[in-house]
């Protein structure tokens, strides 16, 4: 069947109408502009440099998800660190000779106690632990990101970790009346209230990569922000890689509060100043 021209034509037209709208909304909502971190992609290898030079160490959470398999990845090309732990249930391969004198410890997140060792000698920490109501249900979800994440902060605060840098996300608040959204900004409190002399949290909003593992409804939301963030600055996404250029290079700072959070413009901005 032919569809007539003026039939496309005005097809068109509403659709353009939609794709305008959406952009201001998406831009109304969006989060202030970040000019924190403008101004500092020419101190960054100064700054990488001087780090360097303390011989600090870090342990990872998560390194088998996107986001620590991306953060584990900028850590090592950047080389800050002395010495990189990865900590998790199982050991995990890699085909490449960057990753040999990588240290790996597996642990029980049921037992962690029992693995306190695991947490000790660390200067900074990197959680990057997390899952979904859909893949592990409530129980599940709630155990993981909550109850795993704060047993592994107060693990390494016992171990005299003064960094702790943690992956939250967009919206976090402990009085939402969204699960996901209260257990992160839940678990946000507890941790803060450990008394690191640093907390990191980062709050991205969806996560631009492609997942192994995938839901059609994930699928369309990264592709849906994704072809906006081509096009206008949204609090909405942001790419994953930007993400852990943040948390690593955020590791080099001082900030003038034990307490910071980086809203989604803060990562994106800090991320920037990293260079590519």
């Amino acid at each position: 069947m032919k569809i007539p021209a003026a039939t496309l034509g005005n097809a068109t037209g509403i659709l353009a109408v939609a794709v305008v709208v959406i952009a201001a909304l998406l831009s109304y909502f969006d989060d202030p502009n970040s000019v924190k971190y403008t101004s500092m992609a020419g101190d960054m290898k100064n700054l990488e440099e001087n780090f360097r030079q303390q011989n600090k160490s870090c342990f990872i959470l998560g390194a088998s998800g996107e986001s620590g398999k991306m953060l584990l990845r900028e850590l090592l090309e950047r080389n800050i660190f002395s010495k990189i732990t990865l900590i998790g249930r199982r050991r995990l391969d890699f085909e490449d000779n960057a990753h040999e004198n990588l240290l790996q410890e597996v642990v029980d997140f049921e037992k962690l106690e029992d693995y306190a060792a695991a947490f000790q000698g660390h200067d900074v920490g990197y959680c990057c632990l997390g899952t979904t109501k859909a893949k592990a249900g409530t129980e599940g979800f709630i155990r993981v990101d909550h109850d795993y994440v704060l047993k592994s902060a107060e693990l390494a605060k016992a171990g005299r970790c003064s960094q702790f840098h943690l992956e939250s996300s967009r919206g976090a608040d402990k009085n939402s009346n969204f699960l996901y959204l209260k257990v992160k900004g839940q678990v946000e409190a507890e941790i803060e209230a450990l008394g690191f002399d640093r907390f990191a949290i980062y709050r991205p909003g969806v996560l631009l990569v492609d997942r192994q593992e995938s839901r059609p409804a994930e699928w369309v939301a990264r592709k849906f922000f994704g072809a906006f963030s081509a096009v206008c600055s949204t609090s909405m996404s942001i790419p994953i890689h930007a993400v852990a250029k943040a948390m690593a290079s955020n590791a080099l700072l001082q900030p003038e509060t034990k307490t910071e959070i980086l809203e989604n413009k803060d990562i994106a901005s800090l991320g920037r100043s990293a260079g590519k």
